[in-house]
């Protein structure tokens, strides 16, 4: 089965990847294993999870808007800074461009509830301040990697226990236990499961050796299809939602 990707002109097929093989998602820029959607053509490969993600999302984080998913930064300088983990980007990403809001596409699906063998309780994904944001109070240490945890980004945390984790320390080894019904839409991260933050060993950026044998798999073709033909309905959805609030704005 091709999939077209709106990021890219060619056709997409699903190819089996093996661990270790040194590509890299388009998408999100970390390692790909398993399944993934190729154009060996253009050396364009994405996981999944980040060629399925919906185009529009309204996200618990950010209130206000809904958020877009763009292939690129909308910034002149070609970046952007997650609001979530602070890293910088430049790569796929939900972002609101009226609040200068950008989520890497891994932070925007990141499971709210999750359980990991570092602590005995459920742990719950804790929104920060914001980069811009003037923070008062001490800094904790993050219970994995004893690093403090920047309170102006998103964390995991345990109140009663005031444990406190960084979602990159986190998402190695956790089991998402919920994932936010009304905010993230909810297909998309739950299609993100566990195998999305899978570790992933290799380096480099270009496959070496034979290319892998393209997946034929019924069941996964017709998932994947129920899964496109409803991200295109929540889409539209979403721009009828839009005109909507413009033709009312434009009355008053």
């Amino acid at each position: 089965m091709e999939y077209k990707h709106f990021n890219h002109e060619h056709n997409l097929a699903i190819f089996e990847l093996q661990a270790g093989n040194g590509i890299h998602c388009s998408g999100c820029r970390t390692l790909c294993s398993n399944s993934a959607y190729a154009c060996w053509k253009c050396d364009f490969f994405l996981h999944l999870e980040c060629g399925n993600a919906n185009r529009a999302m309204e996200h618990p984080s950010h209130e206000l808007h809904h958020l877009t998913l763009v292939p690129y930064p909308t910034y002149s300088a070609g970046s952007f800074v997650c609001n979530a983990c602070g890293a910088p980007g430049s790569s796929f990403s939900y972002c609101c461009s009226l609040c200068e809001f950008d989520l890497h596409i891994r932070c925007a699906l990141l499971p709210a509830i999750i359980s990991h063998r570092a602590h005995p309780h459920e742990l719950s994904l804790t929104y920060g301040l914001g980069p811009q944001a003037k923070v008062s109070s001490p800094p904790n240490a993050c219970d994995i990697c004893h690093k403090l945890v920047d309170n102006k980004f998103w964390t995991y945390s345990c109140g009663p226990c005031k444990f406190q984790l960084h979602t990159s320390c986190a998402t190695p080894e956790m089991v998402p236990i919920s994932y936010q019904a009304d905010g993230v839409s909810g297909n998309a991260a739950v299609e993100a499961g566990p195998g999305f933050y899978k570790e992933e060993n290799g380096s480099g950026s270009s496959q070496n050796g034979s290319k892998p044998a393209e997946v034929e798999d019924p069941v996964l073709a017709t998932q994947l299809e129920l899964m496109r033909l409803q991200q295109e309905l929540e889409l539209s959805n979403q721009l009828a939602k839009m005109m909507a609030s413009y033709n009312l704005s434009s009355l008053v």
